[in-house]
């Protein structure tokens, strides 16, 4: 139940913040707000020692059984290294941000859509049903669009957000469509049972499509190639988000997505090559073309990339293990997936804290331009001391915490050449050399981060504002990252058997102990192929980096014209214009052409299923009798129908309008049903009367001339669409394949107490409805006030120009 309200008390307070912020006039609201991850994180923390001896933690409320959807928390060893990180650095991000971001910002919606956002991750992370994480997965998807298009008057902003929210939610709905078939294979959305279901589920022809659509949806969240083309667009979110969704959060969804589920499709060959592959070319792409940015936040944001496709390299090669089961040669293998949490957690401390550096760079100087940087060291150089840590941590050196994941990942890309599974005899060299290659230009574009700020000579004239160390109040966040880096460097097997261990054990549940799944992490391990593979990466970085003027010019090899970004582009802007086209065509603002294409495609659709099925059945014989005043009703309505079509005058028609809708009322009363009798009068009266007083207000009726074709035309869909109707009723009232819903009713008295099944089915079988009818009312009508009370600010009209 804990685990539950630590998932509710974001989304608790964030519901409270635009009631309460206008309160807060001495204190800044995010002080506030700091409290609510900074207890989720003290919460999760008191879990740490129980976890680690191998305990979980389940709580279930059941929200619809029926369909096996109920909101299920588990947490175990995975999940807890996600929530800390959510709730660990979010508690970072938020007291960076009350430093960072302008009081005159709308701060109470940045703090809202953050808790939002957390609440959610948090929701995805200690969810075991996959529904309910899939609910949150797109609400994760929601409140980053949000947060990233915050400074919506940035024609960017939109533009990033926007892409981000299509990218990744047309990945969720495929990742839906896989948890869909998985229901269908297994019979449960649990992950936990479909897990002990993996025999079932592999031998199943629905299995090779229910991985591929989630993987779609893991590769689209975690921004792997080719989707990683949203990600250096939503940079142009505040740094504080850029910092929590972008190093530590929701890229790493996809990441957790992938690891949750290898149990499920780890051991697959098709598994094994999509995740280690799009990881390891994600890797080289992002790390190939963060070098030649010059924005120090894009060239983050394509870093990330990199670095995120090392993570989902290493989780592909490790879900080898799974193929070879347990033993003792094979738990090698699970090594990868060591150093793959490992650096999960590596990286989101030595990132967030760049992300934060950029952020006062640009915060305290202007510019993040590199090209106008330089020099910094002796202004910042507090700031400069977390660019130099953080960057060789990720650059893989020591003493750092990189260093010893990165040492791992060249280890676990060496052992897979050892496999003689899934072809990796012929093509298991690849994965070193292309790591090792990754790895050199990550140690240029470090190299870049730390030498084009921070040393060199300052261009004055080039910054907008005169350079200055940041206050105190925003170096506290990315100095107690880089603590943390410094810190996992030194301690790293405290990680390793209270974090890590547990999570192994998760991905692995098969495999018996999973002390024997937790190496043991050493700074030193002698002279090995690893370490001459980083000395390699170093001498050979030095070199690019300094001979960097003469080889950059390879990337204007790619036209600008043939990228993903412009390919995107292209898609979006030739859908617009064609559904833009498309959409003028038949909405031309005449109501009768609309109810033509309505009655049209329901003719189509209903007819068509009638007579293609064979539907259609009619038995005159078991009919009751026509009384002769029933006939003579029909005819008169069948007179004031014909007559309304030639009516040329307002009055005519509304008088046989009239005469239609009485009729009516009098076969309401013939069939004794007075209720409907009396609404068919009062409604057919009154709309009579609304109609002769907006007379008054029309101007005169000029009939005119439609051509031949159209009125013929008409006249025959009409005739379609009463034949369609009559043939429903007459099928109706043959069709004995299933009993009449009116059995069920029949109890009315038994059921709902009550002995008019009429009122009972109004006000007690009905009464959701009723209220969701009311609900429904009640929403349209604030609609309606707020558009009434409304007021355009001055200049909003502007925005969509700027």
């Amino acid at each position: 139940m804990t685990i539950i309200l630590a998932i509710l008390l974001p989304f608790l307070v964030a519901a409270c913040i635009p009631f309460v912020y206008r309160r807060f006039t001495n204190l800044h609201i995010g002080w506030p707000v700091l409290a609510v991850p900074v207890i989720l994180f003290g919460l999760l923390a008191t879990y740490i020692p129980r976890i680690a001896k191998g305990e979980t933690y389940t709580y279930t409320v059941e929200w619809i059984p029926s369909f096996h959807i109920n909101f299920t928390t588990y947490l175990d060893g995975l999940s807890m290294i996600l929530g800390l990180l959510i709730t660990g650095v979010g508690s970072l991000v938020i007291l960076y941000s009350i430093f960072y971001l302008s009081t005159k910002e709308s701060l109470h919606h940045f703090y809202c859509y953050l808790l939002l956002f957390m609440g959610a991750m948090l929701g995805v992370v200690l969810s075991d049903n996959l529904m309910v994480l899939y609910a949150f997965w797109e609400l994760t998807s929601v409140s980053s669009f949000l947060l990233i298009a915050f400074w919506h008057h940035r024609k960017a902003s939109r533009a990033g957000a926007r892409k981000a929210m299509t990218i990744t939610v047309i990945g969720g709905v495929a990742m839906l469509a896989g948890f869909l078939l998985l229901y269908a294979i297994g019979g449960t959305f649990s992950v936990r049972v479909l897990i002990s279901q993996t025999d079932i589920l592999h031998k199943h022809s629905l299995f090779v499509p229910a991985m591929l659509l989630v993987l779609l949806g893991a590769f689209t969240k975690s921004a792997q190639f080719p989707f990683h083309i949203w990600l250096p667009d939503a940079m142009e979110a505040p740094t504080p988000v850029s910092a929590y969704l972008h190093s530590a959060t929701m890229v790493k969804a996809g990441i957790y997505l992938v690891a949750r589920t290898t149990p499920i499709f780890g051991g697959h060959e098709l598994w094994f090559w999509a995740v280690s592959l799009i990881g390891l070319f994600t890797l080289f792409w992002g790390s190939f073309n963060a070098v030649k940015q010059f924005d120090l936040k894009a060239l983050l944001a394509y870093s990330t990339v990199s670095q995120l496709g090392l993570i989902m390299c290493l989780l592909g090669l490790g879900s080898a293990a799974l193929r070879l089961g347990y033993s003792t040669e094979s738990v090698i293998y699970t090594q990868a997936t060591f150093a793959a949490l490992f650096h999960l957690i590596n990286h989101s401390t030595f990132k967030g804290a760049l992300f934060m550096m950029v952020g006062i760079v640009d915060h305290e100087v202007g510019t993040r331009d590199i090209r106008r940087l330089g020099g910094l060291v002796a202004l910042m150089p507090f700031t400069f001391t977390i660019a130099v840590i953080g960057s060789f941590s990720m650059a893989g050196l020591p003493p750092f915490n990189g260093f010893l994941s990165k040492e791992m990942f060249f280890a676990a890309t060496l052992h897979i050449t050892e496999l003689n599974i899934f072809s990796l005899e012929a093509f298991g060299l690849l994965f070193p050399i292309v790591a090792w290659v990754a790895s050199v230009l990550t140690f240029v574009y470090c190299m870049i981060i730390v030498a084009r700020t921070f040393l060199g000579k300052i261009k004055p004239e080039r910054l907008e504002k005169p350079p200055h160390e940041a206050p105190f109040g925003m170096l506290i966040s990315p100095f107690i990252l880089i603590v943390l880096v410094i810190g996992i460097f030194l301690f790293p097997n405290v990680l390793g058997h209270y974090i890590l261990q547990p999570a192994m054990a998760s991905i692995y549940p098969d495999f018996p102990s999973s002390e024997e799944l937790t190496p043991h992490i050493h700074a030193w391990h002698g002279i090995n192929t690893e370490l001459l593979m980083t000395v390699g990466v170093i001498v050979l970085g030095v070199i690019l980096y300094r001979t960097l003027k003469k080889w950059r010019p390879i990337y204007r090899l790619i036209p600008e014209q043939y990228t993903l970004n412009a390919l995107y582009e292209r898609v979006i802007t030739t859908s617009e214009n064609t559904s833009g086209s498309i959409t003028k065509r038949y909405m031309n603002g005449n109501l009768s052409y609309y109810f033509l294409y309505i009655y049209i495609i329901f003719v189509g659709v209903v007819a068509g299923y009638f007579l293609l099925s064979d539907a259609f059945s009619w038995a005159p014989s078991k009919d009751s009798s026509i009384e002769y005043y029933e006939l003579i009703l029909v005819l008169v309505m069948i007179f004031a129908s014909v007559a309304l079509l030639f009516a040329k005058g307002r009055i005519t028609s509304v008088l046989l309008n009239g005469v239609l809708g009485y009729s009516v009322a009098f076969f309401f009363v013939i069939f004794r049903a007075p209720d409907l009798a009396l609404t068919q009068l009062v409604v057919e009266s009154v709309t009579t009367a609304l109609f002769l007083i907006s007379f008054k207000f029309l101007p005169a009726l000029k009939p005119e001339k439609a051509p031949r074709a159209i009125v013929y035309s008409k006249a025959l869909v009409s005739i379609l669409v009463g034949a369609t109707v009559t043939l429903i009723g007459l099928t109706v009232m043959n069709y004995e394949e299933f009993s009449a819903i009116s059995v069920y009713f029949e109890n009315a008295y038994e059921l709902a107490g009550g002995k008019n099944i009429v009122n009972a089915i109004l006000g007690d079988f009905r009464a959701f409805d009723t209220m969701l009818e009311v609900v429904v009312l009640f929403i349209a009508g604030l609609g309606v006030y707020t558009l009434i009370k409304l007021k355009a600010k001055k200049g909003d009209a502007d925005i969509e120009n700027k």
